[in-house]
């Protein structure tokens, strides 16, 4: 029988995800943040004065679709495709459901809508 000698250090099994630091190491923990600074990073800026206007533009409702856009280029000096995309990432915008939660919320769902219907 072979003898094995004492000075050598034992050897554990480790698992392949425990960490190979050394128990006596210390990792470095940031420190808690104040109530103050996690109000700044998870408050929303907030829309400015042209996106409630078209909020609220989008509120009315149109009968016929030519008028919506001729409303669009007198109210806004935008042309209709520019208009759509400005409103699109409105609706993706948390400040924008958080000032209209009804229009938004029904503005997504007609957008989810018709992508749906061009996808087929």
């Amino acid at each position: 029988m072979v003898a094995f000698p004492s000075a050598l250090p034992s050897i554990t099994p480790r698992s392949p995800m425990q960490p190979d630091a050394a128990p006596t190491d210390q990792q470095h923990v940031p420190a808690p943040r104040s109530a103050e600074e996690a109000e700044i990073d998870t408050e929303q800026p907030a829309l400015t004065e042209r996106e409630q206007q078209i909020l609220a533009f989008e509120q009315k409702w149109w009968k016929h679709a030519g008028s919506k856009e001729q409303a669009i280029r007198d109210t806004f000096a935008l042309s209709s495709t520019r208009y759509y995309q400005v409103l699109n990432s409105l609706l993706d915008n948390p400040a924008a459901l958080a000032h209209d939660p009804m229009l938004v919320g029904r503005l997504r769902r007609l957008r989810s809508t018709r992508a749906r219907t061009r996808r087929r």
